[in-house]
């Protein structure tokens, strides 16, 4: 077994969950080796082109990875994982922190085509696509965002990819509502947790009142600026949004997920140039989280 590479544990965590040889056509090359490949990818950040000989076809790995991002198998997967770890009690739900990171697009990453991407052998377009391909221009060049809902155990519950210079308070209420846990006993997924936390970018009149209405409690700061206005308005400004210090203090448990998440060079820095594509780099590294003791 080779470094990064899955252990027998995590593969019989795993195995149960991916796809099998069914209808026509050749069989799919065996799935650990070709997951350890493009594990191997994400942890180094190489071209897929330069994969060592030892791995074989670069473009099984390649091609394997870019099906299985464009059909949603690895959203299934990660989802059938997440219900294991919520059947098993390893799910923390007593605090849910969203934030959000910038990661800078390599140059191979800019270029994509204009015509709609289309998965091998499947009608349709990608699962994940986008029509600006979640790329934005800043002063530092090309980049993109991950808008994170995280766990307590420092793991990844749901995100979205979006251009680098989108806003982060818009983005709370549909990263949120990726939080779908399905249920190993049946019956709807578990999509509430029991608090959210965020920082001064989430404080927005828009949000409170979606977490509100969810029966949501929430601990995100007010801004200085709602707060003035809120005090300049006197009584109809409403009474100041309840705020818990030491609640608050658990919303480094986001940003430590953000650390492990960019332990993968691939993630850290995208250079995929399809955005369903780098969504399918950043499950496999969130899979690769849930998977470790």
């Amino acid at each position: 077994m080779g470094r990064g590479d899955l252990s027998d544990q995590e593969w019989a965590r795993l195995e149960p969950r991916l796809p099998t040889n069914v209808g026509r056509g050749g069989r799919w090359k065996s799935h650990r080796r070709v997951i350890n490949r493009i594990l191997f990818r994400k942890r180094t950040g190489i071209p897929w082109r330069d994969l060592p000989a030892r791995f074989g076809k670069w473009k099984t790995v390649h091609d394997r990875h870019r099906r299985w991002s464009g059909d949603g198998t690895w959203e299934r997967i990660l989802r059938a994982i997440h219900a294991d770890a919520d059947a098993a009690g390893r799910i923390d739900w007593s605090m849910v922190s969203v934030d959000s990171t910038s990661c800078r697009a390599h140059q191979h990453a800019a270029g994509a085509r204009a015509e709609v991407s289309r998965i091998p052998g499947r009608a349709g377009q990608p699962v994940e696509h986008r029509a600006d391909e979640a790329l934005g221009r800043s002063r530092g060049g090309l980049t993109c965002k991950i808008h994170l809902a995280g766990e307590g155990g420092r793991r990844p519950l749901a995100f979205l990819i979006t251009p680098g210079q989108w806003g982060d308070a818009p983005q709370m209420i549909p990263t949120l509502e990726r939080i779908r846990v399905p249920r190993t006993s049946g019956g709807r997924p578990r999509t509430r947790p029991d608090h959210v936390g965020g920082d001064k970018a989430y404080s927005s009149r828009q949000n409170r009142r979606y977490l509100r209405r969810r029966q949501i409690k929430h601990t995100i700061p007010e801004r200085m600026d709602q707060r003035a206005d809120r005090q300049r308005r006197g009584s109809a400004g409403g009474r100041p949004p309840g705020f818990d210090k030491a609640i608050y203090k658990r919303r480094n448990e986001v940003e430590r997920t953000f650390n492990a998440l960019k332990c993968f060079r691939a993630v850290a820095t995208r250079f995929d140039k399809r955005a369903y594509v780098f969504h399918g780099t950043v499950t496999v590294a969130s899979l690769r989280l849930w998977l470790r003791s």
